[in-house]
């Protein structure tokens, strides 16, 4: 069987939310310290005190959003201590992630600051697993409120005379498990009694994020809807993919084709995910008001050979960008329930976007599809009826191929295909319905190619371009209108039509 995909350019399925393509950045390893903030006394050039190799890579990929400062340690992070000159600031231990001293030195003036050079909103969590409602009120006072109070003053003492525009508030995080073990039911009720406080100030609005459930807990998605829907406006996802299981998940790097395959089709279990939860959701709101916000997503190994298992730092290879671009894919297709995304996590954690060594970095096969893809940000995504061919290992199968396709403001038509077979190229006929005979023979077809030249290729410090994207040289376009594309084994591409 073939790949062959019909794309229906005169049938939307609604905009791409940019916000599908935010970012997380917790305290926990070498994220925060090291990966972004290295102090103004730092021999790594820096705009006070964010490192500015990581900034410009950033600024690159056109962060819509970011989210801080966790995670789990959002639920044992009191803001107070982030605050104030930073040699007076709380030292404390962050219990979670290695057991190692915060100093707090980043903190919120810092991680605004962060936002505003990248010129992406802020996604803030607040502490409810072991916070105050007064804590959180205050918090969002001292951000947001232009006019006299002790919380405004306290902000202009440290050095901001105006408030900050603060969109995106999640009262807690995953507040089933390290926010607090709570049953559903008594997180519900928690959730309308603090998000009361989380106020709007001038004309700064809010959008409240509830904490939602970790992969197939469907009935406290059920209870939060029942309960407490009408307070929010978001409702949390968290899912990773793990190719084995949590006490062994298995390497980054030295993987067999078998783990290649297994840690593909677990990514694409987003998808039954993404369409459960949405079915609870629209029982409750069947007009979509409420975001799906998967805040949470990406793979996770075993960490490094040698480095703090606490750090969870981890390589990344071509096969976590299958991973990204798939995933990014249904995010495309849910387009009218998942408005925001946020892989985890940025810099140097996880599925990282960029990774660090002392003064040097590097990107990730992973940023560069985040890359490519911008081309997606706020773009109609378009119908399309994709049959693809089967990819088969030890007797279980996936789809060989992922498509996706969306029309820019300026009319130009993307499509981005991923190749998830490990061996096999994948040909891919495209038909562009909807368009006069006239439109598709002026057509103009360019592409781009990411692959690597082994399955774990991936970038480091003293390597960074071992694998970066090149132009996609195999585009056909035929009489009859259709456009083929052959993809090279275990390979990510977008084609531009304009």
């Amino acid at each position: 069987m073939t790949n062959r995909t019909v794309i229906n350019t005169d049938r939307s399925k609604g905009s791409i939310n940019r916000n599908i393509y935010g970012h997380f950045s917790e305290h926990l390893g070498r994220c925060i310290y090291e990966g972004i903030w290295v102090g103004e006394d730092s021999d790594i050039p820096n705009t006070q005190g964010i490192r500015n190799d990581v900034l410009e890579a950033l600024r690159k990929l056109n962060l819509p959003v970011l989210r801080w400062p966790g995670g789990c340690f959002a639920d044992e992070y009191h803001w107070r201590d982030g605050i104030g000159p930073r040699e007076t600031r709380k030292r404390m231990i962050n219990t979670h992630w290695g057991g190692v001293v915060e100093n707090n030195h980043f903190g919120t003036h810092e991680f605004l600051l962060l936002c505003e050079l990248l010129g992406c909103e802020p996604y803030i969590n607040g502490n409810v697993g072991s916070g105050t409602v007064q804590e959180m009120q205050e918090w969002v006072e001292y951000m947001t409120f232009d006019g006299e109070s002790p919380m405004a003053n306290e902000r202009q003492a440290n050095g901001r005379e105006e408030p900050w525009k603060v969109s995106y508030f999640g009262v807690g995080n995953e507040n089933w498990g390290c926010g607090g073990n709570m049953r559903p039911e008594y997180y519900a009720d928690l959730y309308r009694r603090y998000q009361t406080y989380v106020r709007n100030y001038g004309d700064n609005r809010i959008f409240r994020i509830a904490c939602g459930a970790s992969d197939f807990d469907y009935n406290w998605t059920e209870v939060l809807m029942r309960e407490a829907a009408r307070f929010m406006d978001g409702l949390t996802l968290h899912y990773y993919t793990i190719p084995h299981n949590w006490q062994r998940k298995g390497s980054a790097t030295d993987f067999e084709t078998s783990e290649w395959f297994e840690t593909l089709r677990k990514a694409l279990v987003m998808d039954e995910l993404v369409q459960k939860h949405s079915t609870i959701m629209d029982k409750y709101d069947p007009q979509k008001r409420i975001s799906l916000i998967v805040d949470e997503w990406g793979t996770w190994y075993d960490v490094e050979p040698g480095t703090n298992p606490g750090f969870l730092y981890q390589q990344n290879t071509m096969r976590d960008a299958l991973v990204a671009a798939a995933t990014l894919h249904i995010f495309h297709n849910h387009c009218d329930r998942v408005r925001m995304a946020n892989i985890a996590q940025t810099v140097n954690v996880l599925q990282a976007v960029i990774l660090t060594e002392g003064a040097r970095m590097t990107v990730t096969p992973t940023y560069h599809v985040f890359d490519m893809f911008q081309v997606h940000h706020d773009a109609e995504a378009l119908d399309i009826n994709h049959q693809a061919a089967s990819y088969s290992l030890n007797g279980a199968s996936i789809p060989q191929t992922s498509v996706s396709a969306s029309r820019g403001k300026d009319g130009v038509i993307h499509v981005s295909l991923c190749n998830l077979s490990h061996d096999e190229p994948a040909e891919i006929t495209l038909e562009l319905r909807g368009l006069t005979q006239q439109t598709i023979g002026a057509l103009s077809l360019s592409g781009t190619l990411l692959q690597g030249n082994a399955l774990n290729a991936h970038n480091t410090v003293e390597q960074p371009e071992e694998v970066s994207p090149s132009e996609l040289t195999s585009i056909e376009q035929h009489e009859d209108g259709t456009i083929r594309v052959t993809l090279p084994p275990a390979s990510v591409a977008v084609l531009r039509a304009g």
